[in-house]
């Protein structure tokens, strides 16, 4: 699963602790985050990407999971980014050359083009792919664990539901739960 996420985004910041909650729930599910920054959140949003992947790179996958939960909690959100003068704890001398680097900025450049040419344009979408049939499904918009699990269901069930290899089927959030966007 890959979760397309603005880091200024209120709707992200809310369904964030949801998805971990569930992801810890399903070991088997691999979560990854794809940054979208919104044209409307810059340039806080592009700042924040930056700075959760250098931490990523500079101390490995579970900091920058704790990286994106300190930037919700800190954010003031909707483009307004982090409050004047807060800075994120401990940031080492490795955090700091990877910020003053292009790295991570070729990094979300990446995420949002690839976002770009898979048609999503809004955050969060879940892009669900099975990994042995590279079947996929978009799912916009905050889901439901139930909701999620049918949805993965379905992504399995593949060849009885029309659903080909590489061929994307999307989903609105209302189909496949009823959680407000």
């Amino acid at each position: 699963m890959v979760e397309y996420a603005d880091l200024e985004c209120p709707f992200c910041r809310t369904y964030f602790p949801v998805l971990k909650r569930w992801i810890d729930e399903h070991p088997e599910v691999n979560w990854q985050w794809h940054h979208l920054p919104l044209a409307m959140h810059e340039p806080a949003a592009s700042a924040e990407a930056r700075l959760v992947e250098c931490i990523g790179e500079a101390r490995g996958a579970a900091a920058f999971w704790q990286a994106v939960d300190w930037v919700y909690a800190h954010t003031r959100g909707d483009g307004q980014g982090l409050p004047e003068g807060l800075r994120y704890p401990d940031l080492t001398p490795a955090v700091q050359h990877c910020l003053a680097s292009d790295r991570p900025d070729a990094v979300v450049r990446a995420q949002a083009a690839e976002a770009e040419k898979n048609g999503i344009t809004a955050t969060p979408i879940l892009q669900l792919r099975d990994r042995e049939t590279d079947k996929v499904i978009l799912l916009h918009g905050p889901v439901e664990g139930d909701a999620l699990l049918s949805a993965l269901d379905l992504l399995a069930a593949g060849d009885k539901t029309g659903v080909e290899s590489s061929q994307t089927r999307d989903m609105p959030a209302a189909s496949v739960g009823d959680m407000p966007r």
